[in-house]
Protein backbone atom coordinates (compact mmCIF):
# COMPACT_ATOMS: atom_id res chain seq x y z
CA UNK A 1 0.00 0.00 0.00
CA UNK A 2 1.72 3.15 -0.81
CA UNK A 3 0.71 6.43 0.15
CA UNK A 4 1.35 9.73 -0.79
CA UNK A 5 0.86 12.44 2.53
CA UNK A 6 1.33 15.90 2.36
CA UNK A 7 0.94 17.99 5.55
CA UNK A 8 0.06 21.29 5.59
CA UNK A 9 0.44 24.06 7.94
CA UNK A 10 -2.41 26.26 9.76
CA UNK A 11 -3.19 29.01 7.22
CA UNK A 12 -2.87 31.31 10.51
CA UNK A 13 0.96 30.19 10.78
CA UNK A 14 1.66 29.87 7.00
CA UNK A 15 5.02 30.85 5.31
CA UNK A 16 6.09 33.17 8.39
CA UNK A 17 9.28 33.59 6.66
CA UNK A 18 7.18 35.52 4.22
CA UNK A 19 5.34 37.86 6.78
CA UNK A 20 7.90 41.11 5.96
CA UNK A 21 6.66 40.65 1.74
CA UNK A 22 3.30 40.06 1.97
CA UNK A 23 -0.21 40.29 4.35
CA UNK A 24 -1.87 37.66 6.30
CA UNK A 25 -4.31 37.48 3.93
CA UNK A 26 -2.01 37.51 1.24
CA UNK A 27 -0.09 34.63 2.96
CA UNK A 28 -3.17 32.89 2.85
CA UNK A 29 -4.04 33.58 -0.51
CA UNK A 30 -0.74 32.27 -1.43
CA UNK A 31 -1.00 29.02 0.71
CA UNK A 32 -4.15 28.03 -1.14
CA UNK A 33 -3.38 29.20 -4.98
CA UNK A 34 0.13 26.43 -4.34
CA UNK A 35 -2.68 24.17 -2.94
CA UNK A 36 -4.85 24.27 -6.03
CA UNK A 37 -1.67 23.85 -8.37
CA UNK A 38 -0.63 20.85 -6.49
CA UNK A 39 -4.31 19.27 -6.28
CA UNK A 40 -4.36 19.67 -9.83
CA UNK A 41 -0.96 18.23 -10.63
CA UNK A 42 -1.99 14.94 -8.39
CA UNK A 43 -5.59 14.60 -10.17
CA UNK A 44 -3.38 13.46 -12.67
CA UNK A 45 -0.95 10.79 -10.76
CA UNK A 46 -2.71 7.65 -10.25
CA UNK A 47 0.19 5.54 -9.20
CA UNK A 48 -0.63 6.13 -5.09
CA UNK A 49 -3.20 3.82 -3.14
CA UNK A 50 -3.83 7.33 -1.49
CA UNK A 51 -3.33 10.92 -1.32
CA UNK A 52 -3.73 12.31 2.08
CA UNK A 53 -3.80 16.42 3.25
CA UNK A 54 -3.14 16.62 6.48
CA UNK A 55 -4.15 20.02 7.87
CA UNK A 56 -6.32 21.59 10.48
CA UNK A 57 -7.75 24.30 8.94
CA UNK A 58 -11.54 23.38 7.36
CA UNK A 59 -10.71 25.65 4.09
CA UNK A 60 -7.60 23.37 2.95
CA UNK A 61 -9.69 20.79 4.00
CA UNK A 62 -12.74 20.96 1.82
CA UNK A 63 -9.97 22.25 -0.85
CA UNK A 64 -9.10 18.45 -0.69
CA UNK A 65 -12.20 16.87 -0.62
CA UNK A 66 -13.55 19.03 -3.81
CA UNK A 67 -10.28 17.22 -5.43
CA UNK A 68 -10.69 13.81 -4.34
CA UNK A 69 -7.79 13.73 -1.93
CA UNK A 70 -8.24 12.09 1.63
CA UNK A 71 -8.41 15.21 4.03
CA UNK A 72 -7.08 14.31 7.74
CA UNK A 73 -7.64 16.95 10.29
CA UNK A 74 -4.35 17.32 12.87
CA UNK A 75 -4.96 18.41 16.17
CA UNK A 76 -3.32 21.51 17.10
CA UNK A 77 -1.16 21.56 20.54
CA UNK A 78 0.14 24.42 23.10
CA UNK A 79 2.73 24.64 22.20
CA UNK A 80 2.92 23.42 18.74
CA UNK A 81 4.55 20.09 17.79
CA UNK A 82 7.61 20.50 15.92
CA UNK A 83 7.48 19.90 12.05
CA UNK A 84 9.21 15.98 13.25
CA UNK A 85 6.33 15.20 15.32
CA UNK A 86 3.86 16.22 12.62
CA UNK A 87 5.54 14.13 10.26
CA UNK A 88 5.60 11.09 12.82
CA UNK A 89 1.98 11.35 13.54
CA UNK A 90 0.87 11.27 10.10
CA UNK A 91 2.82 8.50 9.00
CA UNK A 92 1.42 6.88 12.13
CA UNK A 93 -1.95 7.24 10.89
CA UNK A 94 -0.81 5.67 7.61
CA UNK A 95 0.57 2.84 8.76
CA UNK A 96 -1.92 2.31 11.47
CA UNK A 97 -5.47 3.29 9.48
CA UNK A 98 -4.33 2.50 6.07
CA UNK A 99 -2.44 -0.08 6.46
CA UNK A 100 0.71 1.62 4.64
CA UNK A 101 3.46 -0.71 3.13
CA UNK A 102 5.59 2.77 1.69
CA UNK A 103 5.10 6.29 2.23
CA UNK A 104 6.02 9.35 0.06
CA UNK A 105 6.14 12.77 1.90
CA UNK A 106 5.65 15.83 -0.16
CA UNK A 107 5.33 19.77 0.55
CA UNK A 108 2.94 22.29 -0.69
CA UNK A 109 5.24 24.95 -1.69
CA UNK A 110 6.91 22.78 -4.32
CA UNK A 111 5.50 25.22 -7.33
CA UNK A 112 7.76 23.43 -10.42
CA UNK A 113 6.94 20.13 -9.29
CA UNK A 114 5.31 18.21 -11.95
CA UNK A 115 3.07 14.98 -12.52
CA UNK A 116 6.09 13.12 -14.24
CA UNK A 117 8.17 13.61 -10.74
CA UNK A 118 5.93 11.60 -8.53
CA UNK A 119 5.73 8.97 -10.96
CA UNK A 120 9.12 8.56 -10.82
CA UNK A 121 9.48 8.44 -7.00
CA UNK A 122 6.95 5.76 -6.94
CA UNK A 123 8.79 3.94 -9.42
CA UNK A 124 11.96 4.24 -7.24
CA UNK A 125 10.25 3.51 -4.19
CA UNK A 126 9.66 -0.12 -5.53
CA UNK A 127 12.88 -0.97 -5.54
CA UNK A 128 14.57 1.01 -2.57
CA UNK A 129 14.16 1.59 1.14
CA UNK A 130 14.84 5.80 1.05
CA UNK A 131 14.08 7.83 -1.81
CA UNK A 132 15.08 11.57 -1.47
CA UNK A 133 15.05 14.06 -3.28
CA UNK A 134 17.40 17.04 -1.93
CA UNK A 135 15.92 20.49 -1.83
CA UNK A 136 17.75 22.71 -4.29
CA UNK A 137 18.75 25.63 -2.15
CA UNK A 138 20.10 23.76 1.05
CA UNK A 139 21.07 20.82 1.95
CA UNK A 140 17.56 19.74 2.90
CA UNK A 141 14.67 17.08 1.44
CA UNK A 142 12.00 17.84 -0.52
CA UNK A 143 10.40 14.64 -0.87
CA UNK A 144 11.00 11.99 1.60
CA UNK A 145 10.21 8.40 0.46
CA UNK A 146 10.12 5.48 3.04
CA UNK A 147 10.09 1.74 2.57
CA UNK A 148 9.27 0.63 4.99
CA UNK A 149 7.42 3.63 6.38
CA UNK A 150 9.00 3.61 9.73
CA UNK A 151 11.86 2.48 8.78
CA UNK A 152 13.77 5.42 9.72
CA UNK A 153 12.85 9.37 11.63
CA UNK A 154 12.75 12.08 10.15
CA UNK A 155 14.94 14.94 10.55
CA UNK A 156 13.17 18.13 9.64
CA UNK A 157 13.65 20.15 13.07
CA UNK A 158 17.57 18.87 13.62
CA UNK A 159 18.59 21.99 15.02
CA UNK A 160 22.11 21.98 13.85
CA UNK A 161 21.90 19.56 11.14
CA UNK A 162 20.63 19.69 7.79
CA UNK A 163 17.66 17.53 7.37
CA UNK A 164 19.45 15.65 3.87
CA UNK A 165 22.55 15.30 5.80
CA UNK A 166 21.07 13.87 9.27
CA UNK A 167 18.64 11.33 6.96
CA UNK A 168 21.74 9.81 5.45
CA UNK A 169 23.86 9.98 8.71
CA UNK A 170 21.26 7.68 9.98
CA UNK A 171 20.48 5.38 7.56
CA UNK A 172 24.15 4.95 7.70
CA UNK A 173 24.10 4.08 10.90
CA UNK A 174 21.02 1.78 10.66
CA UNK A 175 22.70 0.04 7.75
CA UNK A 176 20.20 0.96 5.39
CA UNK A 177 21.60 0.23 1.80
CA UNK A 178 18.94 0.50 -1.06
CA UNK A 179 19.20 4.43 -0.80
CA UNK A 180 18.29 6.68 -3.95
CA UNK A 181 18.57 10.24 -4.47
CA UNK A 182 16.32 11.26 -6.64
CA UNK A 183 18.06 14.52 -9.03
CA UNK A 184 15.19 17.02 -9.83
CA UNK A 185 15.46 20.73 -10.26
CA UNK A 186 11.48 21.06 -10.70
CA UNK A 187 10.54 18.73 -7.75
CA UNK A 188 13.54 19.92 -5.35
CA UNK A 189 12.80 23.86 -5.58
CA UNK A 190 11.01 24.75 -2.96
CA UNK A 191 10.19 28.25 -1.30
CA UNK A 192 11.57 29.06 2.30
CA UNK A 193 12.35 32.65 1.90
CA UNK A 194 11.78 35.56 0.11
CA UNK A 195 14.26 35.20 -2.72
CA UNK A 196 13.08 31.66 -3.56
CA UNK A 197 9.68 33.19 -3.89
CA UNK A 198 10.90 36.30 -6.77
CA UNK A 199 13.32 33.34 -8.34
CA UNK A 200 10.26 30.69 -8.70
CA UNK A 201 7.90 33.35 -10.31
CA UNK A 202 10.70 33.95 -13.28
CA UNK A 203 11.09 30.28 -13.23
CA UNK A 204 7.44 29.91 -13.62
CA UNK A 205 7.72 32.06 -16.74
CA UNK A 206 10.87 30.46 -17.49
CA UNK A 207 8.55 26.73 -17.98
CA UNK A 208 5.83 28.82 -18.89
CA UNK A 209 3.98 27.95 -16.56
CA UNK A 210 1.66 30.71 -16.80
CA UNK A 211 -1.44 29.19 -16.07
CA UNK A 212 -0.46 28.18 -12.35
CA UNK A 213 -2.86 29.86 -9.55
CA UNK A 214 0.57 30.89 -7.72
CA UNK A 215 1.90 32.70 -11.32
CA UNK A 216 -1.65 34.78 -11.16
CA UNK A 217 -0.91 35.51 -7.48
CA UNK A 218 2.71 36.33 -8.06
CA UNK A 219 2.00 38.81 -10.83
CA UNK A 220 -0.19 40.69 -9.00
CA UNK A 221 1.24 40.99 -5.88
CA UNK A 222 5.05 40.03 -6.05
CA UNK A 223 6.25 43.47 -5.91
CA UNK A 224 10.09 42.86 -5.59
CA UNK A 225 12.66 42.05 -7.72
CA UNK A 226 16.35 40.85 -7.20
CA UNK A 227 19.60 41.30 -8.99
CA UNK A 228 23.04 40.17 -8.13
CA UNK A 229 25.02 42.64 -5.51
CA UNK A 230 28.22 41.90 -7.62
CA UNK A 231 28.36 40.61 -11.40
CA UNK A 232 30.62 37.67 -10.61
CA UNK A 233 28.74 36.75 -7.61
CA UNK A 234 25.54 34.51 -8.50
CA UNK A 235 24.52 33.42 -5.22
CA UNK A 236 24.40 36.62 -3.21
CA UNK A 237 21.54 39.14 -4.11
CA UNK A 238 20.09 41.98 -3.26
CA UNK A 239 15.96 42.47 -3.19
CA UNK A 240 14.21 45.52 -4.39
CA UNK A 241 10.78 46.72 -4.30
CA UNK A 242 9.52 47.36 -8.07
CA UNK A 243 8.04 50.75 -8.37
Amino acid sequence: MSILLIPVAPLSRTKSRLRDAFSPEQLRELTIAMFKDLATILSEVNCYDHKIIYCNTPEILELAESYNLIGIKEEITTPPKSFDTVIKDLNDIALKKFNATQTIFSFLDLILITAINFYEINELMEKNQLVICPAIHSAGISLLGRNPPDIIPSFFSDPKIPSLIAVLNEAKKKGIEKITLYDSFRAGFDIDILQDLILGYEYLKIFNLRDKEVFKFLKINLKMSIQKKNANDNRNFEIFKKR
